[in-house]
């Protein structure tokens, strides 16, 4: 707990532990929030198996290379635990007792089954802050569905706008539902730990995927909510501002292109060459745009298909015209800013050798933690009993022995 932890390294979540029960992306992304914070992040794995990611196919085709588990598990330690035997169950409960911060994303009521849950722990551990992540929640009637990222994608409602308006309704492509209930369960974690201090408490937080996205999507959903009105679906066109279209150009690629207001209308038209547009009725008024939007469109198109991407960069630079060249994952990794920033990070992992991640997206002042490589399966086991239980060497060699542990590495 805080008052025993006392190794902040000036991070602002140093002083903190976190007893990890995740796996796959919802909860291993909220950890990795608070790790990048400076939390000191003991993960709870399966023996001989691990994080389910551990087991995905890997992209390099190397099979000890995990990719999928080292985007999502940097900067934490391993502790291979079995939580269906007892003797581990009860190592497991000691680290609850000693952690600040416990976040799990079993299937609703597995926790309890394990003697894992809130009700298990808070006794133990009266100031403990506990997020569950899982799918609906833990009531309700959807709570023991199952609920993968593209269901709450589709129960949420962001299917039915994402896609063009005669096609059908489109996954997005990257697991935001996962990501927006991690990062939602660190804010609140981070919330409930002022709480924690100012009355002494423990906090319970129950997060739901399909509430997180809900709430993720809510800025965009003021027609549905006060008006009763659904969106329709417009491709990469935006149903409330013109032009807002990603235009093909010379060489095959594409230029992302969005006038928010009316002042934004002039630079464009300076931009493509057509000044006269900025002062012709029919288009000087966004309503009026809007309206005219499939004769804007196919003007601007055949404007931006006479010059390529790099001809057309510096043009729209220097009017400030809201741009962006659309980039495929590589060259968004590769993007001068991003690099300027050191965003991507280099890590040295001891099986896989120099690997990278993307590291948190801030910059802050003060004292931070630097980021560590994501474990093994159990690398950390001996430590973690060292450092979190003062386990004498006898009892970890005693532990070291044990069947239950034969998978460890």
């Amino acid at each position: 707990m805080l008052e025993n932890n006392q190794n902040s390294n000036g991070s602002p979540l140093g002083r903190f532990r976190v007893l990890d029960l995740t796996q796959v992306l919802s909860g291993p992304h909220c950890t990795q929030m608070l790790a990048d914070l400076g939390a000191d992040i003991v993960k709870v794995e399966r023996p001989g198996y691990g994080d389910d990611l551990r087991n995905t196919l890997a992209y390099t085709g190397r099979e000890e290379h995990q990719d999928y588990f080292y985007a999502n598990n940097r900067s934490k330690r391993s502790i291979a635990l079995d939580l269906k035997s007892a003797p581990d169950r009860d190592i497991a409960r000691a680290l609850a007792r000693e952690a600040d911060i416990v976040v799990e994303n079993f299937a609703p009521g597995t926790a309890a089954r394990l003697g894992m849950a809130w009700d298990d722990l808070k006794p133990i551990n009266p100031r403990l802050v506990y997020c569950s992540i899982s799918g609906f929640g833990q009531t309700g009637p959807y709570r023991d569905r199952l609920a993968l990222d593209p269901v709450i994608q589709a129960v949420a409602g962001i299917m039915s706008v994402t896609g063009t308006q005669d096609g059908p309704p489109l996954q997005i492509g990257a697991p935001l539902a996962d990501v927006m209930a991690g990062m939602y369960a660190a804010y609140a974690i981070v919330g409930a730990l002022h709480g924690v201090r100012d009355s002494g408490e423990g906090r319970y937080i129950d997060i739901s995927m399909q509430e997180t996205m809900l709430a993720a999507l809510g800025p965009r959903m003021g027609e549905t909510l006060q008006a009763g009105k659904l969106p329709g679906r417009h491709g990469n066109g935006n149903p409330l501002r013109v032009p807002a279209e990603s235009y093909r150009t010379a060489d095959g690629r594409y230029l992302a292109i969005i006038c928010m207001s009316d002042r934004f209308w002039p630079p464009i038209c300076r931009a493509i060459g057509r000044s006269d547009l900025a002062e012709d009725p029919r288009y000087v008024k966004m309503v009026n745009r809007v309206a005219a939007r499939a004769t804007i469109d196919a003007m601007i198109s055949e404007i931006f298909a006479q010059r390529t991407v790099d001809e057309w960069i510096p043009v729209l630079e220097a009017e400030r015209v809201p741009f962006a060249r659309v980039n495929d994952y590589g060259e968004a990794l590769a993007d001068e800013q991003v690099a300027h920033r050191e965003l991507v990070r280099e890590l040295e992992h001891p099986t896989s050798g120099p690997i990278r991640v993307v590291g948190p997206p801030w910059q802050m002042t003060g004292g931070s933690r630097p980021s560590s490589s994501p474990p093994l399966l159990g690398e950390h086991t001996t430590e973690i009993l060292r450092d979190w239980l003062e386990w004498s060497e006898d009892q970890i060699i005693a532990f070291d022995d044990r069947d239950t542990n034969l998978g460890q590495v």
